[in-house]
């Protein structure tokens, strides 16, 4: 899976253009191996969703709450993503987590909510420079797991995304082997969640672009990449499509 995260850039025009850009380039391509998601902000989920309703092209969300309604004002629930043409929604950001507080717990509860909508979560997970510069990179993403996971994930309802904090948006990654270790990690605390952890999809973000693509794609138990800045332009967000 090669997933695109727009975070808060678009507005419907620009957005528009980017979506069938996509979605025909992943036509051209004709990929049967890998499936291409982009989440847009919730104000064009529907838009983009119907801009390519028949295409291989996947449409999800940024995030969801919890409850299916109620009073909740500004929150949108995975029930009205789906409504609008969502198939997946990204849950637990290391953006939600940091600038709304979001815990493990509540994480948990979204992705529970998006199973509940018939939505596949995309579960981010990762840890800040801090934490990397004590050594408690495995031991932070293993707490995240145990507690962003809900009981029940499978190869089919849920996928992982592992986002080092620090390398969202910076220009810097980690080392393929680094990579490969956490990637690693993960799959061996998923396997203690949840008998279908091999099939679990592992996505890595953090300044992926079209130049490390291919390096980072083929680190052990790398299964794809969760995009954000890379996914604004057509062509680059193709490419890393392509180096899958």
């Amino acid at each position: 899976m090669i997933a695109g995260n727009w975070k808060m850039n678009g507005l419907r025009s620009d957005a528009l253009a980017l979506a069938r850009a996509v979605a025909d380039g992943v036509k051209q391509a004709a990929w049967t191996d890998r499936q291409v998601l982009i989440c847009p902000p919730a104000t064009l989920v529907m838009a983009v969703a119907d801009a390519v309703r028949g295409s291989a092209l996947l449409v999800g969300g940024q995030d969801c709450h919890a409850k299916p309604s109620g009073a909740h004002t500004g929150d949108i629930a995975a029930e009205m993503l789906r409504d609008c043409g969502a198939s997946h929604v990204i849950v637990g950001h290391s953006e939600r987590r940091a600038d709304h507080g979001e815990s493990d717990a509540l994480v948990r509860a979204k992705a529970e909510a998006a199973w509940r909508a018939s939505l596949v979560p995309v579960i981010c997970i990762g840890e800040t420079l801090d934490e990397r510069e004590a050594g408690d990179t495995l031991e932070v993403l293993a707490t995240q797991l145990k507690g962003s996971i809900p009981p029940g994930a499978t190869a089919w309802n849920t996928v992982v995304a592992y986002e080092p904090v620090w390398a969202i948006g910076t220009g810097k990654t980690p080392t393929t082997a680094e990579v490969a270790a956490a990637h690693g990690h993960i799959r061996k605390v998923l396997a203690t969640l949840t008998s279908e952890a091999a099939g679990i999809r592992l996505l890595y973000g953090g300044s992926v672009k079209e130049s490390n693509a291919a390096e980072l794609l083929a680190a052990g138990d790398v299964d794809g990449a969760l995009v954000g800045g890379a996914s604004l332009k057509a062509p680059e967000f193709l490419a890393i499509a392509k180096a899958a």
